[in-house]
């Protein structure tokens, strides 16, 4: 039998703790004011919980509450964590995903990739889960999403695989549901998709001064920029979001910021005789006062990807924009002397060896200049002599040769006999 009664309750009017006993307490602030609360145990610490005010909650009605909540305890079960849940509204997986992509879009450098991300769920995961509860998605409804594209399409199956489970993920920290996506399950209930070498169709480096040449033939806003990005050894999105506030024609330089480059760190690209002709043949498709050195059909917009691959696809050529730094690779590595690690700077690669890495403090620009100023000779067909870079006035055609081998004129001291 609990101490207090309805009608002494009524009478209270010291502020303090009136105990009902089993834990059950009135927390009084005055006549008529305060609130109930529960005192128990629960793993291995003590609480306090919630039961209402006193305006609102009887003292018959706290006494039920309390049983309640004693008894949910005795089965293992929070009490609190369940009324939170209960009062969580749980979001649809379309609503789910428009969250996160809001969240995540600004961390994202790439703006393809911001577009893309919401465009894919949109075309293949929303028709069938789009308007469930993220709490009711389970793997066999993701299994099903996935296999209609799982070999038709790879590579947009695992993207699409991989922002299911971002979503559900999050759902997951955010207590929407009780698990994170069984991505492991699923893949195990999917047929096993053809290998592929992962390497992006480069032409091979002996026929970049032939497409060179071709590419020369007509000018274009997509030529000069495919031309641009040969000669730079650039990404197709570093090329197409140059602007003219990045370049230093007089010094031969083009410096791109952090946010602009993959990896998130600043770049500077040493320009040759040849890749500055290029920017400077661009100038004549600037309108007004545009900010982009290659626009697209809109003076504020960049070219598109797509741009570039066209001006291949229309060659016949079965090779990718992106394979033109693979071909720059492999001449210096078949064609040079150059160090590895000076082409992979030229590429802005970040260094793989973490150790490596934090002792390095160069950037190799200089040797780099002289790297970028023979690929450049090479892709146009040009002597050395006539190659040199504004910042190179004055260096001969052998600078810093590591073998201390003589000038020529016909070829540079760095490439390989």
């Amino acid at each position: 039998m609990g101490k207090l009664t309805a009608s002494k309750v009524r009478a209270l009017t010291e502020p303090g703790r009136y105990s009902d006993g089993e834990g059950l307490f009135l927390e009084l602030n005055g006549k008529d004011s305060g609130r109930w609360l529960l005192r128990v145990q629960s793993g291995g610490r003590r609480r306090d919980i919630g039961l209402g005010s006193l305006r609102a909650v009887s003292l018959a009605d706290a006494r039920e509450a309390a049983f309640l909540a004693r008894k949910k305890i005795a089965q293992g079960i929070d009490p609190v964590a369940e009324r939170k849940q209960e009062r969580l509204v749980i979001p649809t997986f379309r609503k789910a995903a428009e969250l996160v992509h809001e969240e995540h879009e600004k961390a994202w450098k790439n703006g393809k990739h911001q577009a893309q991300w919401l465009a894919t769920l949109k075309t293949y995961a929303f028709p069938k889960m789009g308007d469930l509860l993220v709490s009711d998605i389970e793997g066999p409804l993701i299994r099903d999403v996935l296999a209609p594209i799982w070999l038709t399409k790879p590579e947009t199956a695992r993207r699409v695989r991989q922002r299911i489970a971002t979503v559900l993920d999050w759902s997951c920290a955010k207590g929407f549901r009780a698990t994170e996506a069984p991505i492991r399950s699923i893949s195990k209930g999917l047929p096993r998709q053809p290998k592929k070498d992962g390497h992006f169709a480069a032409m091979a480096y002996a026929d970049v001064p032939d497409f060179v040449a071709t590419l020369r033939e007509r000018e274009s806003v997509g030529r000069l920029a495919l031309e641009a990005l040969i000669l730079t050894a650039a990404r197709s999105g570093e090329i197409r979001g140059a602007l003219w506030s990045e370049l230093d024609l007089e010094r031969g330089l083009w410096s791109l910021p952090a946010e602009r480059m993959k990896m998130g760190r600043a770049h500077v690209v040493p320009l040759s005789v040849a890749a500055i002709d290029v920017f400077e043949r661009a100038a004549k498709f600037q309108v007004g006062e545009g900010k982009l050195v290659f626009p697209g059909q809109r003076a504020k917009k960049a070219l598109s990807d797509m741009t570039l691959l066209k001006i291949l696809r229309d060659m016949d050529l079965n090779v990718t924009v992106h394979g033109f730094r693979s071909a720059f690779r492999d001449w210096v590595a078949e064609q040079t002397d150059y160090p590895g690690e000076v082409a992979e700077a030229a590429l802005a690669h970040t260094v793989a060896n973490k150790v490596e890495a934090a002792y390095r403090r160069t950037d190799f620009l200089e040797k780099r200049r002289l790297l970028m100023r023979d690929w450049a000779a090479f892709c146009t067909k040009t002597p050395i002599a006539e190659a040199i870079s504004p910042d190179m006035e004055g260096h001969s055609a052998g600078s810093g040769n590591p073998a201390g081998r003589g000038e020529h004129d016909e070829g540079s001291a760095h490439v390989a006999a």
